[in-house]
This record gives C-alpha cells, structure tokens and sequence, in this order.
C-alpha cells in the first residue's frame, strides 16, 4: 500500500517538473546535433548511449541528492543508489536514444517515484514539443494529464472492446526473442486494425490520450516503464506483464 500524502504528492511532483526542466536544458543541447554515439552492446546488436544521456541523468540525481539524499534512485546510466528509505526514484534520461540521435523527436525523458517497488507517480517529457505527460495514482490522487503550452489537458484511455478496432504499438517487432514470443506478438497485431512501430515511450503516452489502444513490449528495465505506469494506470488503463503480474521489476 502507498502510504504518501496528498500534500507530499504535490511536493514530489513539483520537484518531478523541475527535474524535467533541467534535464530539458541538456537534452535539447544535443538534440539534432552531430553528437558522438557509444553502443553499449556486443555482439553486433546496437544499444546506444550519447553524452545528452548520461549528462541528463547526472543533473536528475544531483537535484534528488540534494533535496531527498535518503531517497533511493535507479537509472540506466550510472551505478543504482540503494537505500532503506521507502521512496526510489527511477529514471530514464532519454528513453528512445535511436530516435534521438536520428533527430526524430519521439524520445522522452521518463522519471519515475515508487513506494517499497511500487510506482506512484510518473513524468514522461518531451521536451522539443514541448509536451509533458503526468500520471500520479495513489490513494489520495488519481490523475493522468498532460501539459502543452500552458494548458493542462486531463487524459483518458477509450474503450476498445475488439481489436478489430485497436490500434496497437511495439517499439520494433525484433525485441521479442525467439520465435515464440514474436509469433505471439505477430498473432495479436494481425488482429488490430492498425500497428505503428518506433515510438518508445511516446506509445504509452499516446494511448493515455486515447490515441492508441494496445502496447506490447518485451525484455524492459525498471527503468523503461516506471514512469509510464502510473501515466497509464491513471488514465484509466491496464498494465501488466506477459503472465499478468505487476510489471514493477520490466520484463
């Protein structure tokens, strides 16, 4: 059970936005520049990182070392801060690095607040359209909005009762391993009216909005749903993983 406030909920998501802005100030930098490109992976696979990565992320934990030093923090770009304290913060500086560097901007930043594991409050920004998604979904608070241009738009998923009438996201097809999983993935999308692929984090964000009905995903850190939990819970949605578990820990 998630035992924070309503008056620390408002806290944590103030500080929540101003951890977004200051992770803006480094991302948009380096945003559709000729920035150097680290792959991280082996075997011929391609797992990219760039500076505005890990800049963005060393800022985020700078700013919680300092207002909330007893607060855990979990990132994709340096070493996890383990702590006693109930609350961790999780962060994914840019989530969808491929379509960073590529310029395409359906890249987010993710931060994520939890409760012993369990996600209650979720920034997702994309800070070159200037759209900021939040979801906050505790027992004193239930709410999914976004943020653009000033204005605060509450969101909503839509009911989609066959899906026929669904519109389904993946961030690519190869990220289900093994035949078995990509036959499964590829048995469902057959019966969706429409698919789109490369979205990332943008996905969930979308179907928050009610654009999109359907995500599967497969092989995620804590890091890369962290934040969209609750963003979607709070909207209305479902999350799980594969077996229908809490998806807390990815998979």
């Amino acid at each position: 059970m998630i035992t924070v406030q309503r008056e620390e909920l408002i806290e944590y998501e103030t500080f929540a936005r101003r951890l977004a802005d200051a992770s803006a100030k480094i991302t948009l930098e380096f945003f559709r520049s000729q920035v150097d490109v680290e792959n991280k992976a082996s075997d011929n696979a391609f797992d990219p990182v760039t500076i505005a990565d890990r800049r963005a992320e060393e800022i985020i934990r700078a700013l919680i070392e300092t207002a909330y030093p007893l607060h855990g923090i979990i990132g994709e770009e340096h070493a996890n801060k383990i702590s006693g304290h109930d609350l961790t913060w999780i962060l994914d500086p840019i989530d969808g690095t491929r379509s960073f560097i590529a310029g395409v901007p359906l890249w987010g930043t993710l931060i994520g607040l939890g409760a012993k594991g369990v996600p209650f409050l979720g920034v997702m920004d994309q800070p070159y359209l200037g759209e900021r998604f939040i979801g906050v979904n505790a027992p004193d608070r239930k709410e999914a909005h976004l943020i653009v241009r000033g204005e605060k738009q509450i969101l909503r998923t839509r009911p989609c009762s066959d899906l026929s009438q669904a519109i389904i996201t993946c961030t690519t097809p190869d990220m289900f391993e093994g035949g078995a999983e990509r036959a499964a993935y590829e048995e469902v999308e057959k019966k969706c009216r429409l698919a789109r692929y490369s979205l990332d984090c943008y996905g969930y964000a979308l179907l928050s909005m009610g654009l999109f009905d359907l995500v599967i995903e497969a092989n995620l850190a804590p890091y890369d749903i962290h934040a969209l939990i609750p963003l979607v819970e709070a909207a209305g949605g479902i999350v799980t993983d594969w077996s229908g578990n809490p998806p807390y820990k990815g998979g």
